[in-house]
């Protein structure tokens, strides 16, 4: 699954290969979805590496296997996350001095540059991650740490914003959106970027205990949060508006999948906002109001599920660039979707249903309900395998 990626792809190369670094990075998130809700970590609200020490010496068959699988999955698909940041962040930096680059800054693929920022704040949540699996006694320091992934998260939030500012600046001013050309869902990419950057500001709010560490979290994170949204109704009315008008494009159809992750990140950023208001400010958030709010975007992520199944198949998109021979860096744009599914169902199964007492943890139902995330799970690593085979074999 890892390549020897080329060192000058400069000619086929464009933004849209961020994905493939953000769908690895996304996947390492996936598998530590197995130490957040299946590993006991009884001294803090995530999972440490104390956690799954302890787990291997004393815990159950479930635990001991979900450490391992855990282990691995997080540590290959993290490498492979580095890996292919890096090459994209050089191809970018060659990319940046060709008359293709110029052209991309006055066309409506301009918003594909926020791909960029969107991936290294995905960046920054998988080197949480491998700290608190591998990190001994991170905790001690976490509230150390916390500042600076908030000021790390607002730098690439500003990288986010000036690009946005450039968009809307152009577009707004001088015109030159072409609404024809519109006929997808590839202008939510800077709404994806907003909420990945609202979610990891809003990680300190469901963690830290320092108020004033909260409250800078609860207020960054609602800002990008609410950019979010506003860019998204937008641009959803506008797209379907084009593509109900002359049909959708058939090489950028995956992008009718990319309000699945958006809303996986969004409603991760309502939950840990919901605990740092409950935790901090005593606001009585939370109750079964979490499970109604699970309930609903989930719902909401499986209607778009669905219409992305009926539009993809019918223009037999995975026959031709998936299974098939044809390239298109669009067709990353298929992995965000199928992570963010699976953390979704993970947060549903435990956050929701066994949290409220509606299903037994680690019962038949619980399993039945955890197989389908693992499933897809194991799907998406299938099709991250294949894209890359496609994509980057020599």
């Amino acid at each position: 699954m890892i390549y020897r990626l080329p060192k000058d792809a400069t000619s086929e190369w464009s933004p849209t290969y961020f994905l493939a670094a953000l769908g690895a990075g996304g996947l390492a998130v996936s598998f530590f979805m197995w130490l957040m809700f299946w590993l006991p970590h009884p001294d803090a609200p995530v999972p440490l590496f104390e956690d799954a020490i302890t787990a291997l010496k004393d815990a159950s068959l479930i635990s001991k296997i979900a450490v391992v699988g855990a282990w691995a999955g997080i540590g290959f698909f993290s490498l492979l996350h580095f890996q292919l940041l890096i090459w994209n962040l050089r191809q970018f930096s060659q990319f940046r001095k060709t008359p293709a680059y110029h052209q991309l800054r006055n066309s409506n693929s301009e918003t594909q540059l926020l791909a960029g920022p969107l991936t290294l704040a995905m960046t920054i949540n998988v080197g949480f991650i491998l700290g608190l699996t591998f990190v001994p006694a991170l905790w001690s320091v976490v509230e150390w740490l916390f500042p600076v992934a908030l000021l790390s998260f607002v730098l690439i939030g500003a990288w986010a914003l000036a690009l946005l500012r450039d968009f809307w600046g152009r577009v707004l001013v001088g015109g030159g959106f072409d609404c024809v050309k519109n006929n997808n869902l590839a202008q939510l990419l800077p709404a994806f970027a907003m909420a990945m950057i609202a979610v990891g500001l809003a990680a300190p709010a469901a963690m830290s205990q320092n108020t004033v560490t909260v409250t800078f979290s609860l207020v960054l994170s609602s800002f990008f949060m609410v950019t979010a949204f506003i860019i998204g109704a937008i641009q959803i009315v506008l797209g379907f508006r084009a593509m109900l008008e002359q049909g959708s494009d058939p090489s950028t159809a995956p992008t009718l999948w990319i309000v699945v992750p958006i809303l996986t990140t969004l409603t991760i950023t309502l939950l840990r906002q919901t605990h740092g208001f409950h935790a901090h400010f005593e606001s009585g958030a939370g109750g079964v109001a979490v499970l109604g709010m699970l309930t609903y975007f989930l719902c909401a992520q499986l209607v778009f599920g669905l219409l992305g199944w009926v539009v993809l198949a019918r223009y037999g998109y995975f026959a031709r660039f998936v299974t098939g021979t044809e390239k298109s860096a669009g067709a990353y744009a298929l992995v965000c979707p199928g992570v963010g599914l699976v953390v979704m169902i993970h947060f549903f199964i435990n956050a929701g249903l066994t949290s409220f007492g509606a299903l037994e943890r680690f019962s038949i139902a619980y399993w039945s309900l955890t197989s389908v995330a693992l499933i897809l799970q194991f799907t998406t690593i299938w099709l991250v395998y294949r894209l890359n085979r496609l994509h980057f074999k020599e």
